[in-house]
């Protein structure tokens, strides 16, 4: 019998709050995943769903004002009890994080060989040519060509592909445990995307890391992700493996994402989108938080909120009062049909 890997990462009852003067934005309300050696999990959701939130939790970045419940645990430490001095030895050692624009993220006043080798400063004390050749290196292992000379061109002398490429090498150059990809390949066109993404991986595997990786696209995570947590109104509303939240989803906001996705099979080239738009985090709707745009909400769902439940062997969880509905149906996708759609 195999082992299973060992695990890294573990947030349980995460939430996260932000007062502001219009009331308190219960941005993360509830989030728990495990997270193993070398894995790779998918959060996809709309904007707004507390994707990006609960992973700055993680990193222990968010504003002063944010307050944070539940366990972050990091090989059985409980990272929020952690002094901030032990937190910072943490970040960027242990648990690495890959910002989602490119186009900002990096310092313009400083070349890119500095800040990668700034990165190995902070932890650990080598000479500074030293930091400079780990760098030189990284840029060897994410693909960028003369990697010697790259050292000494500033962000804006590299395209947007390089300087995603440029972050990954800098999440990567203390090889930490984790890292934490929070949309890497927005503002990319599809080729570079699919570039960035295989190289991700490779990295990924160059220093055995396990990744979270942040998305509101499904076909992003298809061919990349062991599993996927699907997240709405701040918590999580679908996670198992990956083959099965495609195709056998027991939640209909998984079936939404999934048919606005564009596909061969997409009648004259329209997708399915789903009507109406995110519920406010201030002013939550009563019973389920999708209910106003899900096609099988009834009186049930607008009165109470479904727990995350086990709705099929295999780690499959779904908050749906409806899930045994959904199964039923051949192409859940199709609750999703637009008027103008024909039925095929």
């Amino acid at each position: 019998m195999t082992d299973l890997p060992a695990e890294i990462l573990r947030v349980k009852d995460l939430a996260v709050e932000f007062p502001t003067e219009d009331g308190v934005v219960k941005a993360v309300r509830g989030v728990s995943y495990a997270l193993h050696e070398r894995e790779v999990l998918g959060i996809v959701g709309e904007s707004g769903s507390g994707k990006s939130v609960s992973s700055l939790a993680v990193m222990g970045l968010l504003p002063r004002g944010a307050r944070v419940r539940g366990k972050i645990s990091y090989r059985g430490d409980d990272v929020l009890k952690m002094s901030a001095r032990k937190r910072r030895d943490l970040r960027g050692r242990k648990i690495a994080m890959i910002f989602q624009d490119p186009m900002t993220a990096l310092n313009p006043v400083h070349t890119v060989g500095d800040q990668l080798a700034e990165a190995v400063l902070a932890h650990d004390l080598v000479p500074r040519k030293q930091a400079l050749a780990r760098a030189r290196e990284m840029l060897d292992l994410v693909g960028i060509p003369q990697a010697e000379q790259r050292l000494r061109s500033y962000p804006h002398e590299f395209s947007g592909g390089m300087r995603q490429r440029a972050m990954i090498a800098m999440a990567v150059i203390n090889n930490p445990d984790v890292i934490i990809a929070d949309e890497p390949t927005t503002a990319l066109d599809v080729t570079v995307q699919a570039q960035i993404l295989e190289k991700l991986l490779e990295v990924k595997d160059a220093v055995n890391a396990a990744i979270v990786l942040i998305t509101h696209d499904l076909g992003v995570v298809a061919g990349i992700a062991h599993r996927v947590l699907v997240m709405y109104a701040g918590k999580p509303v679908e996670i198992g493996d990956t083959d099965t939240i495609f195709y056998r989803p027991r939640m209909p906001y998984t079936a939404g994402l999934l048919g606005s996705m564009p596909s061969l099979e997409t009648s004259g080239g329209r997708l399915r989108p789903i009507k109406g738009a995110p519920p406010s985090l201030i002013n939550l709707p009563s019973g389920c938080p999708f209910s106003p745009r899900c096609p099988l909400a009834d009186t049930r769902c607008h009165g109470e909120e479904p727990a995350l439940a086990e709705v099929d062997e295999g780690g499959h969880y779904a908050a749906c009062h409806h899930w045994d509905q959904l199964a039923a149906v051949a192409d859940p996708t199709a609750l999703f049909r637009t008027e103008s759609e024909p039925v095929t």
